[in-house]
């Protein structure tokens, strides 16, 4: 085995077409595609038993471990169209001191900020724009609270492909450098991500760039479905009993949803699921609103405001997929103020020597809240999604002034 195999070794595809999540209707396969003709997003469908045929759990185990592992259910058909930057299979991070603090079970982070760019984006970005270059898409355009920007202007520089980005004008400094040193146009608009994504939406037909939105095409979901394959596989194909997801856009509690359908239908995976939640921050949670309401769509949140910049997203295209997954795995959203965030930060940094993103922070925080009110049981196994590196973050100014020049009392010290 080299390392690089899953990136050299032609596999058998076995894409099918395309759906749309709403009206169930199909599209082509290897066509450019956005929305379905109901403005809703497109998800990509295999021949299950055919990988079924082709796929063992043992040849499996014998590939690298990369997200690519996973070919035969992803939808780049080609080993020249892949465009990586080495996409691990991120680790899983146990905290045991937190788990013996709370009186919980195990507490997993699975810890995405090891990929590249420092975090999960990577996976969605890295399908879409692997897609784009099979489909021959010359420009690509989003709008971005800071991780996706920074994806899609690394991916897409490699891939040859030109990018235009915007980003709420409050973005981190470090998610916008990062953005244009990796070859991207980037531009600060004064609004929100929604905002911004209204830029890209009247550009598409002015312009002519390809509007890689969240869920606005279809590949991005396959990119963050990994994140469930592989959790499953980490933990010997087995679940765990709650998922606790940062969401903003959605895209990867929708594609791990969908991904572990697909593990059952090539037996993989017996009928257990995970309850998924939806973690939000309290100064913008459309979805929790929306589950508590028992709606099916989740309305704009007015002035949404949070530390946790990456779920700060007043609207949704996907709300319907969080909000089904949600309720067909009976789990639940829930919202966390920015101080439980920062606290949840902290602690974890202080007590586990971890140091987790304000948004994989708010999981950590939710679980807390989750397990007081009774939602999530003491004896239930649960997973964290850290969703970036918290270095990508401002961090607070510390260390105490030492002068040399003076006699050091050590015994202080």
């Amino acid at each position: 085995m080299k390392s690089d195999d899953n990136l050299t070794i032609e596999r058998p595809t076995f894409v099918t077409h395309l759906e749309c999540s709403m009206e169930g209707d199909h599209y082509p396969a290897d066509q450019v595609h956005n929305l379905s003709k109901a403005g809703k997003p497109l998800l990509v469908r295999y021949d299950l038993a055919g990988v079924k045929k082709a796929l063992t759990k043992d040849a499996l185990a014998a590939r690298p471990a990369d997200m690519w592992r996973y070919r035969e259910l992803l939808p780049v058909r080609k080993c020249a169209d892949i465009v990586s930057l080495g996409e691990i299979m991120t680790p899983l991070i146990r905290l045991p001191k937190l788990a013996k603090k709370l009186g919980g079970s195990e507490i997993i982070v699975k810890d995405e900020g090891r990929l590249p760019t420092g975090s999960f984006k990577a996976r969605g970005l890295v399908m879409a724009v692997s897609m784009g270059k099979a489909l021959g898409i010359k420009h690509m355009a989003m709008p971005t609270n800071g991780n996706a920007g920074a994806a899609l202007a690394a991916y897409a520089s490699r891939a040859g492909i030109r990018t235009t980005i915007f980003c709420p004008e409050d973005t981190p400094e470090v998610n916008v450098s990062e953005i244009a040193l990796q070859g991207a146009a980037v531009y600060r608009v004064n609004g929100l991500i929604d905002d911004c994504g209204k830029i890209v939406a009247e550009g598409k037909s002015k312009v002519g760039w390809f509007d890689t939105s969240t869920l606005k095409e279809p590949y991005r979901i396959e990119g963050k479905k990994t994140m469930g394959l592989e959790l499953v596989e980490q933990l010997g194909w087995d679940m765990p009993d709650v998922i606790l997801y940062p969401t903003g856009g959605g895209t990867g509690l929708i594609g791990m949803w969908k991904g572990f359908a697909e593990l059952e239908a090539i037996g993989f995976l017996g009928k257990k699921r995970p309850r998924m939640v939806a973690v939000q921050a309290s100064g913008c949670a459309p979805m929790v609103r929306a589950f508590e309401e028992g709606k099916e769509h989740a309305p704009r949140w007015e002035d949404a405001h949070t530390i946790a910049s990456g779920i700060r997203v007043p609207q949704a295209v996907g709300d319907f997929l969080i909000l089904r997954a949600v309720r067909e795995s009976k789990g639940f959203a829930i919202a966390v103020s920015d101080e439980a965030i920062q606290a949840a930060l902290e602690e974890a940094a202080r007590e586990e020597g971890f140091l987790m993103c304000p948004e994989g922070a708010a999981t950590y925080a939710a679980y807390k809240q989750a397990l007081v009110d009774g939602r999530i049981r003491r004896d239930e196994r649960v997973i964290l999604f850290n969703c970036a590196t918290g270095l990508k973050y401002p961090l607070p100014r510390a260390g105490r002034s030492l002068d040399r020049r003076q006699p050091i009392d050590y015994a202080a010290l």
